[in-house]
């Protein structure tokens, strides 16, 4: 019998002051909380943020000691998860009342610096943008199975309109047809995977027991693993060749689940990766908002060869950033994040 995990450590527990009569040092740093809630891979929380002494801005950087080379060797899925926290900034800082100057890539000579973030003029944060704000501390990855019910299609449209008020494209998978081919290159890839040595490292060592007092990875309770097969998970998932299994499980998932979407840019740059990545977080807080939850297979996105076939056997016009389940599933506990204090330079 499992038991119930205690609270994550690092999970946010209180809401956030975010007034403009704060002092400058700490209306910044409640920006940076704002930003750190958001998804990353293995939520390896791949930044650090840096807030200079006269606090005229806050600087994003990927921090590429978290990086995940097996799965992400070009670091693409690194830069979403940067741009999802880029965006996650910039909406606190309209929450706090300011316009959000956004300066992306801004030096050539440092491919650290994801972004620069100025506060810009008073402005009133619209009831749109408060309702998104609300939803960062709401929004966790699901990853459980959801029930069959109908996504209003005036929902489907919100999410679709955020991805491309970012600069990607959300598309909806509608056939049958296309969520069997979609999971089938799911299944491949988790064979593939699951049969690399280096792959099932990389992976254990982002899995954590759910009593860990880890502030970053997936805790066992993520999987919906209890006390005592949480810290049995990371040995055998190091241990053994479950891409079969595996393959099987997420191709259920995925061909169960009412809905799927593949979210994709028109280039393959850090430009487009940290666009893709903002457009994330946007339309996951926009499902959020709809009380949708989602949670990620990738793993076709993260095989070269399949990441072609999906693009492919779809009709993409462009490039496959990321594939998501969607639907209406139970209640989750949010993962450990760092502290503030860890992540600012």
């Amino acid at each position: 019998m499992s038991t119930r995990s205690p609270a994550p450590a690092g999970a946010p527990t209180s809401s956030f002051d975010l007034r403009p009569v704060a002092p400058a040092a700490q209306r910044l740093r409640e920006l940076v909380r704002s930003a750190i809630l958001a998804p990353s891979s293995h939520n390896s929380q791949p930044w650090t943020f840096h807030i200079p002494i006269n606090c005229a801005f806050v600087e994003l950087y990927a921090d590429r000691t978290r990086a995940l080379p097996v799965i992400d060797p070009d670091d693409r899925e690194l830069t979403m998860s940067c741009g999802a926290a880029l965006y996650g900034l910039r909406l606190a800082a309209r929450h706090a009342g300011f316009t959000d100057l956004v300066e992306v890539l801004p030096d050539p000579d440092d491919r650290d610096l994801m972004a620069r973030v100025r506060l810009g003029a008073p402005h009133i944060a619209s009831l749109d943008d408060e309702a998104l704000f609300a939803a960062i501390r709401q929004r966790h990855t699901n990853r459980r199975p959801f029930v069959a019910r109908a996504i209003p299609d005036q929902v489907l449209e919100l999410m679709r309109r955020a991805a491309a008020v970012d600069g990607a494209m959300l598309t909806i998978l509608q056939s049958p047809e296309e969520r069997t081919r979609v999971a089938d290159l799911i299944a491949a890839a988790d064979r593939r995977q699951g049969a690399n040595p280096a792959f099932r490292r990389e992976l254990a060592a982002w899995m954590h027991p759910n009593r860990a007092r880890s502030h970053d990875g997936m805790p066992g309770y993520a999987f919906g693993l209890g006390d005592w097969a949480s810290y049995a998970g990371p040995i055998i998932v190091r241990t053994f060749d479950w891409g079969d299994g595996r393959a099987a499980r997420d191709r259920e998932l995925a061909i169960g689940s009412p809905y799927m979407a593949v979210l994709w840019t028109v280039g393959d740059t850090p430009h487009d990766w940290l666009a893709a990545g903002q457009a994330l977080q946007h339309l996951l807080l926009r499902a959020t908002i709809a009380s949708v939850s989602a949670s990620f297979l990738n793993q076709p996105v993260e095989v070269p060869e399949l990441r072609a076939l999906l693009r492919a056997q779809l009709d993409i016009p462009g490039h496959v950033q990321s594939v998501l389940r969607l639907g209406y599933g139970p209640r989750v506990e949010p993962t450990p994040r760092r502290d503030v204090d860890d992540v600012i330079r």
